[in-house]
């Protein structure tokens, strides 16, 4: 993958990340629209709780582009 899309990706799942944790996304997903925006498990979180999930899976995330621009063999869908 190239370089600039991998950093594209990675942007868009960051500003993703960045509505939920910080302006109030995570009480606008609370409920079933949790099951599409958040996973199938987060049905009965409250919005806390989908703040801390997305939180966790961003930083597992920027692990995993880190790895990716330092050695692009890593890069995949």
């Amino acid at each position: 993958m190239a370089f600039w899309l991998w950093c594209l990706l990675f942007a868009i799942h960051s500003f993703y990340i960045w509505w939920i944790i910080g302006y109030g996304g995570a009480k606008r997903v609370e409920g079933w629209r949790s099951f599409f925006l958040v996973s199938w498990f987060a049905l009965d979180w409250n919005a806390e709780q989908i703040r801390m999930y997305v939180l966790l899976i961003w930083l597992i995330s920027l692990f995993f582009f880190m790895m990716g621009v330092i050695n692009p063999e890593y890069r995949f869908i």
